[in-house]
This record gives structure tokens, sequence and C-alpha cells, in this order.
């Protein structure tokens, strides 16, 4: 091939491995869980990691006449590698029983990550061959996969994920087509035509394998259960169903004996259920009065309410059940939103209709001045499925919670309904993070403001502006009473007056309740505790990560010696970093054991450089993952944040890399000094920036996102080239290991990053990205004066 024609080759064959990696996780998202999704990641990164270990023992496969071949094996493993991972019958529920389960996971990593094989083969060929073009290489490999995450969610949005698959296979073989030889395009003709045979009559088994244990699933093997529709976004998959188990009354009291009124099931991604409710029937609409999330209702004022996330739309309902004046509601997952108003408009009563917007509450809060008599903030689904520990969630930090309270009417009432999900854990972490919200405002007297009761399976947290009145606490009481409700924190309560109805042999609630609310005993409390239950922050907003170390063995024990539990709470990453440090350490080392002894002084000094690589790979991922999670509320959608930001970012340093390739002063090592200067910057003034753009429309903000990272993206983009190209003047055998251990770092710092931001947060995270930057310069200026080497001259491109 000749050298021209390279440059189109890496732009697609990078558009179509991100495409896939995105579309993978969005195809696991719905088989598995969202958190094996994250596995996605990994893989992509090993595989290309992998190409570079493989690259640098076998020297003829780096021949640019290979690329042709490595195109049609790239299109063919994308399908292939789907359709043979969705045999898999890996399921992470018999890991409860089965051990050998785990060993599935090898398995979808060997299956997944052929086909970032080949695109890595593809690029780090290129890269070996033509060092001195490494800027318009890695330019061109960085704008192909900024194009492929837009592309991608734009197919997603108007076809199910698994039709991508074939679509993004036809792309890769469609580029074999136009430069490969006459054998290797009938080759990839002919897999073009079956891919299109498949889209056009799908057959059953492309469709994803959706775990037999997902709720959905589980849902639809009642008697008498039907699949409605099914409809998808670039972010969400939502299903409508009829079944017996989508009736949704959390918490009713038992004392409700009358049937419910028809409901309608709706699962997000198969997992979590909702139901829409229809009142035909007004007579039937009495079991509202009889759900603990009423007590709201009850207590006070209710011309202005703000149901935030009401899915289904049951809290709404609640809401015009009590005659509330003014009812807003802010839905985060749009597609759910449109399906209920736009497709069950008749069965709703259009309950969506008027004043429904999308986005994050508290964003949606924070743009407006208006205040409310009621906030109700609900964390249920129809089943109380564990929490994932590593899903970052803005709804519940102390920012959050300040939002909320600030914008309630000197009177006004937040309502927080959960399930209940023993041992205690989600409600205590409110509890603590409340506290501390309140704090910040200068109350220190939140015992006043607080109320609580429990039901058989939920709990429902009344948060006060003001303290409740005499008259509130005793509507309270009796409302308890009244349904067999028991009361666990009220001002002033004695432990007499709890755990009467739904009796529990330690009063566990009501005594953690009032440690924590004691200033004398909350912090030993929480120092003690068997989770950690400490309120989060934005810049660590991992709600649902409770584990403490420590204490896995105690845990476990609690826990039925079941290790499904962990899975759920978030132990997944230490597990997966494990694995990954295993895979990578071993692509790393086999070519430091395997290669044959050349100029020894050369080699030592190429191998010492190749820690600069490393760096590189740890700082960038740091950093990316960082901004990623920053953004998150400012484009109130975990999925646009990853899309934009990435977007911006690798079109960005698609821009800087093209930029050093013409112009020798960015491929001076001071630019990683800038870098780091300029990421510790974004770590101080980003909150800043993000409040100033926040008041804008969605489309002027996904904009100003998009300019707003690209100074450090175009910067970032400037070392990885120009190392390259340093080390092809030193050793241009090592180019091609230097691929793997970047690909290698890659894969770790994701994983890491994440584990970093439990502990200490994102903006260290940062400082660490911006660190590595420097170390990557010291290294670089170390290796260009070393008495040993030639320095790096410039070429003349």
């Amino acid at each position: 091939m000749k050298d021209r024609g390279i440059v189109p080759v890496i732009f697609f064959c990078s558009f179509s491995s991100l495409a896939y990696e995105i579309l993978l996780t969005r195809i696991f998202s719905i088989s598995l869980w969202y958190h094996f999704a994250f596995m996605i990641i990994s893989i992509a990164m090993l595989g290309i990691g992998a190409s570079g270990t493989i690259l640098a023992l076998y020297p003829k496969l780096r021949n640019l006449s290979n690329l042709g071949h490595y195109t049609l094996l790239l299109g063919v493993s994308i399908c292939l590698s789907y359709l043979l991972s969705n045999q898999i019958s890996f399921d992470p529920v018999r890991l409860s029983w089965s051990r050998l389960e785990i060993l599935k996971i090898g398995l979808y990593y060997i299956t997944l990550s052929i086909p970032f094989f080949f695109a890595g083969l593809t690029v780090a060929s290129a890269f070996s061959s033509l060092s001195e073009k490494s800027g318009l290489i890695y330019a061109a490999d960085l704008l192909g996969a900024g194009a492929g995450s837009v592309v991608i969610l734009c197919l997603l949005s108007i076809t199910a994920p698994e039709n991508g698959v074939f679509i993004l296979s036809s792309i890769v073989l469609t580029l074999t087509c136009l430069t490969g030889k006459m054998k290797l395009k009938l080759i990839a003709f002919a897999c073009i035509s079956l891919n299109l045979l498949f889209l056009c009559f799908p057959p059953e088994f492309i469709k994803p394998r959706m775990s037999p244990y997902k709720e959905l699933q589980m849902a639809l093997r009642y008697p008498g259960a039907e699949h409605l529709s099914k409809y998808f976004s670039p972010f969400s998959r939502i299903d409508i169903f009829k079944s017996p188990a989508a009736r949704f009354a959390p918490g009713i009291s038992l004392t409700y004996l009358d049937p419910l009124p028809q409901q309608i099931g709706i699962s997000t991604d198969g997992g979590e259920i909702n139901a829409i409710t229809t009142f035909d029937d007004i007579k039937k609409l009495a079991f509202l009065e009889y759900l603990p999330s009423a007590l709201v209702y009850e207590t006070g004022n209710k011309e202005d309410v703000m149901i935030i996330d009401p899915k289904g739309g049951l809290q709404a309902l609640v809401a015009s059940h009590f005659d509330s004046k003014h009812l807003y509601k802010v839905e985060s997952n749009s597609l759910l939103m449109r399906v209920v108003r736009d497709k069950y408009r008749d069965f709703s009563r259009d309950i969506f209709g008027n004043n429904t917007w999308s986005g994050f509450g508290r964003s949606w809060l924070k743009s407006r001045d208006k205040k409310f008599d009621v906030i109700d903030l609900s964390l249920m689904g129809v089943s109380s499925s564990g929490s994932l520990g590593i899903a970052e969630d803005y709804r519940f930090t102390v920012e959050a919670f300040r939002e909320y309270i600030s914008h309630l009417k000197a009177a006004g009432i937040l309502s927080i309904n959960l399930y209940i999900s023993p041992p205690p854990r989600t409600e205590l972490r409110l509890l603590h993070t409340i506290i501390a919200a309140f704090e910040e405002l200068g109350v220190n007297d939140a015992e006043s403001r607080i109320a609580a009761i429990r039901s058989w399976g939920s709990i429902c947290l009344l948060v006060k502006k003001m303290p409740f009145t005499t008259e509130e606490i005793g509507i309270i009481r009796e409302f308890s009473k009244k349904r067999r409700f028991d009361l666990v924190q009220l001002p002033e309560i004695k432990e007499e007056e709890t755990n009467i109805y739904i009796h529990m042999p330690d009063n566990e609630y009501f005594r953690a309740f009032r440690s924590i609310l004691s200033p004398e005993t909350k912090k030993e409390f929480l120092e003690k505790y068997i989770f950690d239950v400490r309120a989060v922050r934005d810049d660590g907003p991992f709600f649902h990560f409770y584990l403490k170390f420590k204490n896995i063995k105690t845990v476990y024990r609690i826990m039925g010696e079941k290790w499904q539990y962990f899975m759920e709470e978030g132990y997944i990453l230490p597990a997966l970093f494990v694995q990954v440090l295993f895979f990578s350490l071993l692509l790393i080392l086999i070519p430091a054991l395997t290669k044959k002894r050349g100029n020894r002084i050369k080699k030592e000094s190429g191998r010492w450089f190749l820690l600069y690589f490393a760096l590189l790979g740890i700082g960038f991922m740091f950093i990316e993952i960082s901004f990623i999670q920053k953004i998150i509320l400012l484009l109130e959608n975990p999925s646009y944040a990853v899309a934009v930001l990435l977007t911006s970012i690798l079109i960005s340093s698609g821009i800087g890399s093209l930029l050093s390739y013409r112009k020798a002063i960015l491929r001076m090592p001071h630019v990683m000094i800038v870098i780091s200067l300029l990421v510790i910057a974004y770590s101080i003034f980003l909150p800043d920036i993000i409040d100033a753009v926040s008041p804008y429309s969605m489309p002027i903000k996904i904009i100003s996102v998009f300019f707003i990272f690209m100074p450090p993206g175009i910067l970032m983009g400037v070392p990885f080239p120009t190392g390259l190209k340093a080390l092809g003047q030193i050793d241009e055998s090592l180019i091609p290991w230097a691929w793997a251990i970047n690909g290698c770092f890659s894969v770790l710092a994701p994983v890491l990053a994440v584990l970093l931001a439990i502990m200490t947060g994102f903006r260290t995270v940062l400082w660490l990205g911006a660190a590595a930057y420097l170390a990557a310069f010291f290294i670089f200026s170390f290796q260009s004066l070393r008495p040993s080497e030639q320095k790096p001259r410039e070429l003349s491109e």
C-alpha cells in the first residue's frame, strides 16, 4: 500500500473500532448490567496493547503490505466477536453457586478483544514503518475515533445496537474493497453481502442475549405476561410489558386490601422496572393514600410541587390525587419520558403532558429561582436490586441536597422514598448527607427538621426547611398509626414509640438514626459501622459504594457468604483491576523476555524511554475520565458527557497531532509542562466555568463543552507522536513495544482512576494526571540529553 493511502485506512479503522467499543457498552448494559459494560474499555485497550506485543515479536507483520489483510480481518472479526460473545452463557448471578462462572469473563476478554487487536495492528504497523510521520498518523487515528464516537450515537438513535454491529463491519469491509487486492476485495464483498442479509432478515441469534435474572426477563416469565413494545435511544432501551410483576405500589400499607388499578410495566435496559398506572376509575386510586410517599401531602401546603425522576408517573399521580395545584416534573431519562407522554398518553391520562422537562432535577432547580412547597425525590423501581457501587450519582451529594433545601419555601418539605435493603446503608448515607448539607447552610439542629417512617419494604424521609411544628408531628404520628407504619425518627422521639408494627429484633434503624443525628456519637458510629455511610460530594459522587475494604470478611458472612453482593456493590472494579493488571504485565514483559540482544547501550536507553509512553497512557486517561465526570452535571446525562467529551478530546488531540507534524515548536518537550499547568488550572476553575454555562440551553452547553476542552485536548495530542518519532530515531524496532506499553497502561488507568476517585475524589485524579505529564517531560528531556545518544533531530516534512 502506498503511503498516501494510509491516512484514510487509519481513519476508518479507528472510526470503526471506537464506534464498536461504544456499541458494545450499550449491548452489555442490556444483556448483563452496566458495570459489565465497564469491562469493554479494558477489553479494547488490551486488544490494542496485544497488537504491539505481537509486532514486537514478529517484525515481518509490520509491513504496510499487510494492511489490506488487517482491515479485512477487522471487518470480519467485528461481526464474529459479537456473535460468539452473544453465545457465552455467563451470568453474574450464577457466581453465587458456581465459581467456574468467573472463567467465562476470560472468554469475553479473548473473544471481544480480537477486533481491537486487528485495529491495533493496522495503526501500530503504520507507526513502525513511518515513525517520521507519527504526527500525521496519530492525527488520523484520533480524528477517526472522534468521528466514530459521534456517528455511532446517531446510528443508535435510528436502529437497534445489534444492527450497528453489521453496519460497522460493512464500513471496514468497504475500505478493503477500495484498497485491497482482488482476492481480498472478493472476500470483503461476500462478507458485506452476508451483513446486508442479516440486516434485512435478522435471525434470532443476532439479538443480545439478556440475562434470565434481569428484572424484565423474570417479569415476563409470570403467567399471562406479555411484551408490548420496545424503544431505543443512544443511551437506553425501554421495554413496555404487561405482567403481574408490574404491581407497583412501593411499601403500601398492609391494611389496604383492595386490588390496584391496571398498570403497565416499564423496564430500562432490561433492569430497573417501574409502571404506568391508569386512573379510569377514581375509586381505585384510594391505594395512593396508603403509600408511605403520601405522608408529605398530609402534612402541609402542597400548592407548588416538584417531582424529580417520576419514571412511570406514580409520584406525580400521588401529588395530583392530593390536589396539588402546580405540578412540575423533571425526568433524567428523556426516552422514558417521551414514551410515557407520547405512546401512552391516553392510558396515563397525559400525566406528563404539562410542565415536564428532561434532565437532572438539581440542574433544573439551579437554573431557576422558583421555590416549592414539596420536592419529591424517589430512589425506587419495582424491585430493590443491589445498587451499582461504581456508578456516579449526582442526585444525592451534599451539593445536591443544598440545592433541594434552598429551593424549598419557608415551610417546604423534601420527601425521599427508597426501598429497605438490609443491613441499613443507603438510608444512613442519605441521613448523613442531609445533615452535612444543613451544616453548610448554617443549620445545626437537623434533628428537629428530619422525620422518617418505615413500612414493610420501604422507608420515607421528610426533610423540612424549618423545624417541624407540633401539629405536623402529630399528623405524622397519626398517619403512621392508621396505616401500621413504624416511626423511625421524629423530633424528641423515644425508642418505645418505634419498631412496633413491623418488628425487628434489634431496632437497628432507630438506633442508627439517633447515633448519626447526635453530634456526640456521630463520628464514632461512622468510623465503627460495618459500611461506609459518610456523606458524598460532587468530587466523588459514588453514593452507592458503601464497602470498607477492612470489613470484607464480615460483610461476606453477613451477606450469607455470597459473592454476588460484592459484584453488585462495586467490587467488580478491584477484581477487574487485578485481571487487567495481570494481562497488561504479561503483554509488556513478553517482548523484554524474548527480544534478541542487539546494541546493548542503545537498547537500554530505548527501554528507559519506554516509561515515557506508560506515563502518557496514565496521564491521558486520568485527565479524560476526570473531565467526563466534571461535566455530567452540566450536560445532565452521563452518556451525553461521555459522547461530547470524547468527541472534543479526540478531535482536538487529532488537530494537535496534525499541528505538531507541521510545526516544530510544538514538538518541544516543554509542551508537557504547559499541559500539567493547564490541567491544574482546569481543576481549580472548571466549577466556575460550568456554573457560568449552566443557565443556557442544551445545544449551547454542548457546543461550549466542545470548545472549553479543546485547549488541553490540542496539547495532549502532541507528546505521543513526538515520543514515537524520537524513539524511531533511537531504535525503530521498539515502536511496537511502546505502542503495547501505552495501550496496556491505558487499560489500567480508567479502572485505577475510578478507584482513586472513590477514595480521594476526581480533583486528585486530575492532579495525578498532570503529574504524569510532568514526569514524562523529565524523562523526555533526560533522554534527549543523554551523551550516549544522538539528540533527536527535527526532520523536514
